[in-house]
């Protein structure tokens, strides 16, 4: 298993959620399920937002459907947005990690905090 942990500042969450789950479609994988929430913070002025995405192999490769990819991101549009992979490299090859991490970086590099 892989983790894969990433931290962004000023981007909307939504826009993280959807970009990140069409990034790991392009790798060939299917959604299996999506979830996002929103929820207010005290004093009403902003939100935070939380959401799942999971992905499972198609075609051949396929182990049973067997997910191979866990998306989980939790922030806000103002301040720091948190994303955690969770991958399955015995499913997800890892040149289809690399590729994911380079097309991550180049489309979303700009907003993340380097630690």
């Amino acid at each position: 298993m892989i983790q894969s942990r990433k931290t962004y500042r000023n981007i909307n969450p939504e826009l993280l959620y959807d970009e990140v789950g069409d990034l790991i479609m392009k790798q060939g994988v299917t959604l299996d399920d999506k979830k996002l929430e929103t929820y207010a913070l005290p004093g009403g002025s902003s939100h935070v937002s939380r959401g799942t995405l999971t992905f499972s192999m198609r075609g051949q490769e396929s182990k049973s459907g067997k997910e191979c990819i866990r998306v989980h991101i939790v922030g806000s549009p103002v301040g720091e947005t948190k994303m955690i992979l969770d991958i399955d490299d015995k499913v997800f090859r890892p040149a289809s990690v690399s590729a994911l991490e380079a097309d991550l970086d180049f489309t979303l590099g700009s907003y993340e905090v380097k630690q």
